[in-house]
């Protein structure tokens, strides 16, 4: 009997499935969260030429080049996403966190903003928001929003951290803080502020006649390495009212030295000077000492020149400085110095207990009693910021001048910075 021989049957071999868009997309997250940012970025690629305009693959793609900071490709990337879906969390979320590190802290806020707007719930939204407030400088809003996240379950000591991280002016002064003029603290203004204003008013009781009383109104900006203020001030003194305007400006010379030039117009020319100016340089002499050299030009009909010389110390919240003026006119010389201390009770560069005593002549050359002779004087100042933008002055002085002359004076003030 004949045997049939047959042959197995072939195997058959099945071809290897395609990975799917999902798995390539998977793999290029995991590229990415893996510190493969080279590799990601291939990966995005062959994907996007699958499905050119997918949201999340430009999602991913952005994030890739913001860690790589190559930052007008990730915007590029976020903002299409965000135009092809704009309810979608993480793309903001993307864009927070790449004008944050950008440093463009107004975008960043814009986009966190959406972030908070699409997810209310989320702590973190709302801490994210919070940092990018802070580092517009706009502290009373970056308060609010961790007061939120807190009341949303983010942890208390996070947000105690943070809002403490939004105190600049609780750190201890640094030494040598180099003040723009000992005389005008408020020149200096607190980190995340670029605009300040005050109003302040004077009223000296000069014994025999009506009292004295001036008043002054400014507003400065500041700017990286320096600042420029207006000022209007008004004076009503022997039965006559005078009026002048100032431009008063602080420049950052070299290292650890600044200026402050002055320059103030009074058209009437009643009780101010038609014109008058001053210049004078501060120096750090390093371990908290400073100097400095000044030459006030007041334009009276006879010209007065008030040179001065400055030295002062600082000593942890403690600033003092002593004064030497030398007041020259046409036909006279005179001398004048002041003693002044000021602590910074609260331990910041804002409020302050401050006391000064003089002899010989005027301590405020630009005053209206510039160069008046008297024999000695002195005054007490209380400056308090009640909260990050408002503050308060209140002060005291008195002065014995000539034939047992005496003056009693108050003064306050109110400032806001922004």
């Amino acid at each position: 009997m004949p045997i049939d021989f047959q042959a197995p049957p072939t195997a058959q071999v099945q071809p290897a499935s395609p990975v799917s868009f999902d798995e390539q997309y998977e793999k290029a997250r995991t590229l990415a969260n893996s510190g493969q940012p080279a590799l990601a970025l291939a990966a995005y690629n062959a994907l996007l030429a699958q499905s050119p305009g997918n949201v999340d693959v430009l999602l991913g793609r952005g994030i890739v080049y913001t860690r790589m900071e190559r930052w007008s490709e990730a915007q590029a990337d976020l903002e299409a996403a965000s135009k092809a879906s704009p309810d979608y969390a993480d793309v903001w979320l993307a864009l927070g966190n790449l004008h944050q590190w950008h440093d463009q802290p107004q975008q960043a806020v814009d986009a966190y903003g959406r972030l908070v707007a699409l997810r209310p719930s989320d702590a973190s939204a709302w801490q994210a928001r919070a940092r990018a407030n802070r580092a517009a400088g706009r502290t009373a809003e970056a308060r609010a929003d961790l007061e939120k996240a807190r009341t949303l379950g983010a942890s208390g000591a996070e947000i105690d951290a943070a809002l403490a991280a939004l105190e600049p002016r609780s750190a201890p002064l640094p030494e040598p803080q180099l003040q723009p003029r000992a005389g005008n603290p408020e020149a200096a203004l607190a980190a995340g502020y670029t605009w300040a204003a005050s109003l302040s008013g004077s009223w000296t009781d000069v014994g025999s006649g009506p009292r004295w009383n001036d008043q002054t109104a400014s507003v400065r900006h500041y700017m990286k390495g320096g600042s420029i203020g207006f000022e209007t001030l008004r004076a009503h003194r022997f039965d006559q009212t005078g009026h002048a305007w100032a431009l008063d400006a602080y420049a950052d010379l070299w290292s650890g030295a600044y200026a402050n030039i002055r320059y103030q117009r009074a058209p009437s020319a009643r009780l101010f000077p038609a014109n008058s100016g001053r210049i004078e340089v501060y120096q750090s002499l390093g371990n908290g000492w400073e100097a400095s050299l000044a030459d006030d030009v007041l334009g009276f009909d006879s010209r007065v020149n008030i040179y001065g010389f400055g030295l002062g110390k600082y000593v942890g919240n403690w600033y003092v400085q002593l004064r030497h003026q030398a007041i020259v006119s046409e036909g006279s010389h005179s001398n004048g110095q002041r003693l002044l201390a000021r602590y910074y009770y609260a331990g910041d560069a804002d409020s302050y207990l401050e006391a000064t005593a003089n002899s010989g002549r005027s301590d405020d050359p630009l005053s209206l009693s510039g160069g008046r002779a008297r024999s000695g004087g002195g005054s007490v100042t209380w400056v308090r910021y009640w909260s990050d933008n408002w503050g308060t002055k209140v002060g005291a002085s008195f002065s014995r001048g000539a034939n047992d002359a005496r003056e009693r004076g108050v003064s306050v003030g109110l400032y806001r910075r922004w």
